[in-house]
């Protein structure tokens, strides 16, 4: 029987069936762990999207040379099969999405701690699982087959496409951006979930962020030491931790006299704690208040954080061991600063590798490598523990057994339907902080350890609470109360108290501001300096209140006194009504 060659100028009809074979094999590498990302809820649908986008890329070589059709697609398709495996083992260890910060932890992983752990977390549950994966993408290679167009009309296509799912991102990012840098940037975002560009973006921003890091690291290695540092814990046995929180406004917490029951954990300790109530933060973004929270920067000298210390340089200088664990975001452009600040620490731990913030992590991760630091043989450590808190997307910071609340009980009545599931999951975020860090604070106190534990939030979050109602989240030019109010709570174990006062009862009501808490965690851990200023202490005798500065220090009239905005609001706030069960 006498056979016939399609011919590749007139076809009969479009093969639509090939092309959807084509683009499901050059989809599968990326979708299978978008799919995976949206079934488990861990973030939004932001990138199964870009991926799906993406996929339809690869259909362009395709239709330019469908004679290699074949051969091409199992050249890209090794390359995209390699990549994929990365992301889903990655997703299967960790529930997380592939990103710059994983790439970030494996070059700072020698070969014993890989090997570690590929012991620690192999499962030949995975091992299966990739066999699986890589059957069905073969299966999928057999189902190709060549989709043929008139050769003008293909190169249209293939045009098209390219311009379509790259050219005009491309350019409609340019356009929105300042300067080519942010506009690569904002592109490498949307391209990012798609294999194999999640692997260059996360390599590429990597080595970005590594080269910003090192040079803040090599500057703050250049600052002098404190002058004439002395330690009444010298040679002491002495371990201090410090829980840094995220986007908790104390005026949400049942400990501090909100009505509903957010925190059952710490009211159950009240008696062990020292517990102030007029602590704000200077500016509600984490990178710029940490800045002052953790140096001798303030609003009046915002610029100190490059020419002076850090607590935990401090406490190095002192002579502790030190630890940070983190379950922040570590290598992204944000949260560089963070990094650079965990870096001058002995030891780290990073927990969360997420591409997105808006994912989910959950606190209680932090436990098992705080335990973990408490039993170092060092006699001498500080810990610092950064959470995600309450950070938003509410939603995601909880696991679902602590979604307590969800109806009207105990909501403002001013708050209505459309706003009752973001200030109920803020609720719940609330609930579940509670429990890590009381948590904490009870595996310290197991230790029985000679020192104390302080934890306060970065900033504090408006969810709903001002008496507009209608304000979301945090706003610098438009600050409200919420924003700055934060929780400030002290912990000292038995031996502590046995050897120093710890009795702050009346103090607790202070105004103070978390930019001076280097001088009080001086103070507290016994300290002293020549750049010690007992003022600026809390807990000091010599303390001396004065206007607590919020705002961007580094804008025109960017600065006002915190007092000036509580005088307003007890102007103009009437007394909230809450709706009765």
């Amino acid at each position: 029987m006498a056979t016939t060659k399609r011919s590749t100028t007139t076809p009969k009809g479009f093969d639509w069936t090939g092309l959807i074979w084509l683009f499901v094999f050059f989809w599968y590498f990326s979708g299978i762990t978008q799919l995976l990302i949206q079934l488990t809820g861990i973030t939004g649908f932001a990138g199964f999207r870009q991926a799906f986008v993406m996929s339809g890329i690869w259909l362009a070589p395709m239709l330019l040379f469908p004679n290699k059709t074949r051969i091409m697609a199992a050249v890209i398709g090794v390359v995209l099969w390699a990549c994929s495996m990365a992301s889903l083992g990655y997703f299967f260890i960790y529930q997380q999405e592939f990103s710059q910060s994983v790439i970030f932890i494996m070059f700072e992983s020698n070969v014993s701690e890989a090997g570690e752990y590929m012991t620690q977390y192999f499962a030949w549950w995975i091992v299966l699982a990739f066999l699986a994966h890589t059957a069905f993408a073969i299966f999928l290679w057999t189902r190709l087959r060549p989709v043929y167009l008139p050769r003008g009309r293909a190169w249209v296509t293939a045009v098209a496409l390219l311009v379509a799912i790259i050219g005009y991102p491309l350019a409609k990012q340019m356009a929105r951006h300042d300067d080519l840098a942010s506009g690569l940037e904002a592109f490498e975002s949307r391209i990012e979930p798609a294999v194999p560009w999640q692997m260059l973006v996360a390599y590429h921003r990597y080595t970005q962020q590594l080269d910003n890091m090192q040079g803040m690291l090599t500057a703050s290695s250049n600052i002098a030491p404190l002058k004439n540092l002395k330690d009444q814990q010298a040679n002491l046995p002495t371990t201090l931790v410090l829980v840094i929180g995220e986007s908790t406004n104390r005026g949400r917490m049942h400990l501090y006299g909100y009505p509903r029951q957010t925190t059952p954990n710490l009211d159950a300790m009240k008696d062990q704690l020292q517990v102030f109530n007029n602590v704000i933060t200077p500016r509600p973004y984490t990178i710029e208040a940490l800045q002052q929270v953790l140096t001798f920067a303030d609003e009046e000298n915002p610029d100190l954080y490059l020419k002076t210390p850090s607590i935990v340089s401090v406490m190095k200088q002192a002579g502790y061991k030190t630890f940070w664990i983190t379950n922040q975001q570590t290598m992204t452009k944000r949260n560089t600063m963070l990094t650079t600040f965990s870096e001058q620490a002995d030891e780290q731990v990073y927990l969360n590798n997420n591409r997105n913030q808006n994912a989910r992590q959950y606190d209680g991760d932090v436990l098992e490598p705080f335990s973990k630091a408490l039993t170092d043989a060092a006699p001498r450590k500080l810990i610092v523990v950064h959470l995600l808190g309450t950070h938003m997307s509410y939603q995601y910071r909880y696991p679902q057994e602590f979604a307590k609340f969800s109806g009207r009980d105990g909501v403002p009545a001013a708050v209505d339907d459309s706003k009752l599931d973001l200030y109920n999951s803020y609720d719940n975020a609330v609930l579940y902080n509670d429990f890590v860090v009381s948590s904490l604070i009870k595996e310290y106190g197991k230790a029985d350890p000679n020192g104390f534990l302080l934890y306060l939030s970065d900033h504090g979050e408006d969810v709903y609470d001002s008496p507009s109602r209608d304000v979301l989240g945090r706003n610098e030019a438009k600050p409200t109360i919420p924003m700055y109010t934060v929780p400030f709570i002290a912990y000292a174990s038995p031996k502590w108290r046995e050897t120093h006062d710890w009795n702050f009862d009346s103090i607790h009501n202070r105004p103070y501001t978390s930019s001076n808490l280097i001088h009080t965690w001086a103070q507290l851990a016994g300290l002293s300096f020549d750049e010690l200023d007992t003022t600026k202490s809390l807990v000091s005798l010599d303390f001396k209140a004065r206007p607590r500065m919020i705002g961007d220090p580094y804008a025109q009239k960017g600065l006002s006194d915190f007092a000036m905005m509580e005088k307003t609001a007890k102007q103009t706030e009437a007394a909230p009504e809450v709706a009765l069960k």
